[in-house]
């Protein structure tokens, strides 16, 4: 047998000695690599605020690079992407990759699983529709001016807003100069905003010099002439402008318009007039780079909750107090929108019957209703909602039913700090003009009221592909709603598969444009279409014509 070799006693002290102070050496080295790993990197803890790339040459324009920068530098000033949570919202309200539960928790997966989630979250077919705005091979620039349009639009943001563009299309049509129109700064919400304010102004003039001239002041050598202050015949057609209107260049070289809203007919003008109508409501008129920005932002924190829904929530004191809606309020609460109604001069509807006004569908959803409703269209608790509005009326009283269905409530408020805020504050139509733009890039809409900003925001989300618009009927929830509040009906499946049916077509998904109510005659015919704002098809939206069709057709001249 062979016998070990026995290294001598020294020999293998030394062996050991070696081996001892190699695996020290390994240890260090292992732990200043690692100690320069931590320090060279750098770990993000929230999402970047970085204004979102909306490449859709069709969507809210993008703003300038240094203004992105300067939201950036804002937001890192204020610390937002190193805090863990942004220290004014709940556990609930903080997005799912910054909240302690487990990450699947926070999947909006309805009772059926992922089938319930994409039927939750997809977009109608756009049926190919796609924009067409531009004019015309007969349509020319501008002709001379005849003289100068000065305007005093009338109204909240969005009624401002359908009323510039109209009168755009007005002056037009009467070979007018433009003035940069007037914002009203007498309506219920005193807002002294100009309109390079809220609007980009000097887009708005070179967009538009194909169209008509926009100048920013009337010149100093007009300033003192005479003027005709015209009260523009609501929903008026071309004859109107150019007969009547037009013949007052004959006197006159300044025509003042006292009111912008629905001054031009919804149909029946010509092609251009309509796409011009679009031209300046979608490319023309974006909001200045200052709120462009700031919305960006805003929706770009939305979108770290996920797919999201942006609620018009009408529950506001003045929609209250106009429309006379008081159900669910207390007899204190009803009484003072009753003051306020009769105490605000040009609201000419005094005396409202409440119950009636319901019935009809007339009124806004309540947030209790609106819960029931989201529930009844298979929302589970944890979808992230964007309240697109301003003061709800009686605070967290009336909330209170919706955020206990649905925790994650969102606002403007929530998602910015009070710096981030401030240039806007105070400024009603600046801050719709913030959740306007989520409210347009929000994964599903819905609104609580048929009004100006639900119309507006509509007929936007068509134009940009018919993203999904979920329109309540009113009428027909109010009925199921009072059963159950008499205990007449529970909520369930049964509650669930009716809402779902009533709301299968009025999801919007395209169609054309309502004209008036079979009877209808007058002023009354004309009130009862389809605003042209809410539904841009036919005449800006238009069948894509696949290259396969075009291919067919070549082959059968």
């Amino acid at each position: 047998m062979k016998e070990k070799m026995q290294w001598p006693w020294p020999w293998r002290r030394r062996k050991v000695v070696v081996v001892v102070v190699l695996r020290k050496l390994l240890t260090c080295a292992i732990c200043v690599i690692a100690l320069m790993g931590l320090l060279s990197v750098r770990v993000h803890v929230f999402p970047s605020s970085k204004v979102s790339d909306l490449t859709d040459p069709y969507k809210l324009p993008t703003v300038t690079q240094q203004h992105e920068l300067n939201y950036q530098k804002l937001s890192a000033e204020k610390k937002w992407t190193q805090e863990l949570t942004p220290p004014h919202l709940s556990k609930e309200q903080a997005p799912p990759h910054l909240s302690k539960a487990p990450l699947s928790s926070h999947k909006l997966n309805g009772a059926n699983g992922s089938l319930d989630f994409e039927k939750l979250w997809k977009q109608p077919s756009n049926h190919d529709f796609v924009p067409c705005v531009q004019p015309g091979s007969n349509y020319t620039a501008p002709d001379e001016s005849r003289g100068y349009l000065l305007v005093h639009t009338n109204g909240g943001l969005n009624q401002m807003r359908a009323g510039i563009c109209d009168m755009v299309a007005v002056a037009r049509i009467i070979n007018a100069t433009l003035v940069v129109p007037e914002l009203d700064k007498r309506s219920f919400w005193q807002d002294t905003s100009n309109f390079s304010d809220v609007f980009d102004e000097d887009h708005f003039i070179n967009a538009l010099a194909n169209d008509v001239k926009v100048i920013k002041k009337l010149p100093k050598d007009l300033s003192s002439a005479t003027k005709v202050v015209m009260h523009f015949r609501s929903w008026s057609g071309l004859e109107y402008y150019r007969d009547e209107i037009a013949s007052l260049w004959e006197e006159f070289q300044v025509i003042r318009a006292s009111k912008s809203d629905s001054r031009l007919a919804n149909n029946h003008l010509p092609p251009d007039i309509q796409k011009l109508r679009c031209r300046a409501c979608y490319e023309a008129l974006r909001f200045s780079p200052k709120i462009e920005a700031m919305g960006k932002l805003l929706v770009d924190r939305m979108r770290a909750y996920g797919p999201f829904i942006a609620l018009h929530l009408r529950y506001e004191k003045d929609m209250l107090a106009f429309s006379g809606c008081t159900h669910g309020l207390s007899d204190v609460e009803a009484e003072e929108l009753r003051t306020i109604r009769e105490n605000t001069a040009y609201w000419k509807i005094k005396d409202i019957n409440a119950t009636e006004q319901r019935s009809r569908g007339y009124c806004p959803l309540t947030p209790t209703e609106v819960g029931i409703f989201l529930t009844g269209l298979g929302y589970p608790s944890n979808t992230p909602i964007y309240i697109a509005a301003g003061e709800i009326y009686g605070g967290d009283t009336h909330m209170a039913d919706l955020r206990s269905r649905y925790p994650i409530l969102m606002s403007k408020e929530k998602l910015a700090s009070v710096e981030e805020l401030e240039p806007f504050t105070n400024h009603a139509s600046q801050m719709a003009a913030l959740d306007y733009i989520v409210s347009v890039e929000s994964d599903v809409f819905i609104p609580s009221h048929s009004g100006n900003m639900a119309r507006a925001v509509e007929g936007h989300r068509r134009f940009l592909g018919h993203r999904k618009t979920i329109s309540p009927d009113r009428k027909a929830l109010v009925r199921l709603f009072d059963k159950i509040e008499k205990g007449l009906l529970m909520e369930g499946r049964k509650v669930s598969n009716r809402i779902s049916e009533i709301h299968k077509k009025l999801q919007g998904s395209p169609r054309r444009r309502r004209g008036p109510v079979s009877g209808t005659k007058g002023m009354d015919r004309f009130r009862s279409e389809e605003a042209f704002y809410v539904n841009p098809l036919p005449d800006c939206l238009c069948k894509r014509v696949s290259e396969n069709v075009n291919a067919s057709t070549a082959s059968m001249r």
